[in-house]
């Protein structure tokens, strides 16, 4: 059962390690780690006039990749307003990735204009579309953004936040606990959950101080983020536990599916459960806890 909110299929995102496309030792690395998804960087990590390089070494990689793991593979692509972007989607084409993202997204057309060339290419509903928010214009725009997933074919259906770009465009200072941009954040949570996105948060850029990351986590989940973007293998565990579901957790969300179940409890709105009042969003909401949990544990026993 997905919820009401959510426009496709239910996917681990907790935890999507970047890796520049220029980096062989690392493409060649990321096969092995526990991560949900590698973003297969061809953007910011990339040097201008690394970019051909990275574009090649990234087809030879996908030549050769073992998808059957089921870790979501996904390529940023440089601003479809520079050379590098047009060739970047040349490139997607041969490779086949689950997703493309998009790079400082300022507004839907930037998303429309991504989703349109694919179409006119002949691309199915593979690749989906990822947008980075990282510029002051695209939290101005996010519920336009957003909303790009219900049209265009839906193609559309996760948004990025990018602070490292945002903070140099705006000036916001990078304080612990991220005081100042909290409310932009959540903004973003708001926008995607409206539209039936999933929502990742940015990335932590002291990859050695793993306290400060957990923490940055804990908060980000209590925001309501589905996972991390990561630049370093040493933050997956932390992600993949703090974005995850506690056994606690998962033990009262299937509960509440099987109280709903239960035939006197049929076509009821509300039932009286272990002492609280539990409405059939929050069966929603179980139902989609409980299918998380057990996306954990395939993975997780999976070889």
């Amino acid at each position: 059962m997905n919820p009401p909110f959510q426009n496709h299929p239910l996917r681990l995102r907790r935890s999507l390690l970047s890796v520049p496309a220029s980096n062989a030792r690392a493409l060649e690395k990321s096969s092995s780690l526990a991560c949900d998804g590698v973003i297969f960087d061809l953007e910011d990590s990339v040097a201008p006039e690394k970019k051909a390089e990275a574009r090649a070494a990234l087809k030879r990689h996908f030549a050769t990749l073992d998808r059957a793991g089921g870790r979501e593979c996904i390529v940023r692509i440089n601003p479809l307003s520079e050379d590098d972007g047009a060739a970047d989607l040349e490139a997607v084409l041969e490779c086949a990735p689950d997703a493309v993202l998009l790079p400082k997204v300022s507004g839907p057309q930037d998303v429309l204009d991504a989703a349109d060339w694919l179409s006119e290419q002949g691309a199915d509903d593979s690749p989906r579309l990822w947008a980075m928010i990282e510029t002051p214009a695209a939290i101005l725009n996010l519920a336009a953004i957003a909303e790009v997933g219900r049209t265009s074919g839906g193609r559309l259906d996760c948004l990025v936040i990018g602070l490292n770009d945002l903070r140099l465009a705006t000036g916001i200072a990078d304080v612990p606990g991220r005081p100042y941009l909290a409310p932009l954040l959540v903004q973003a949570v708001v926008a995607a959950r409206a539209s039936g996105l999933d929502v990742i948060d940015s990335v932590h850029n002291g990859f050695s101080d793993l306290d400060a990351f957990a923490a940055e986590c804990e908060q980000g989940r209590q925001m309501g983020f589905d996972g991390k973007m990561l630049i370093h293998p040493a933050q997956i565990a932390g992600a993949n536990r703090l974005f995850g579901v506690p056994e606690a957790a998962a033990e009262d969300a299937r509960a509440i599916v099987e109280a709903f179940a239960l035939p006197e409890n049929a076509g009821k709105g509300a039932i009286n459960f272990d002492g609280r009042m539990v409405e059939r969003l929050h069966l929603d909401q179980a139902a989609r806890l409980v299918a998380k949990a057990k996306l954990i544990a395939d993975k997780e026993s999976s070889p």
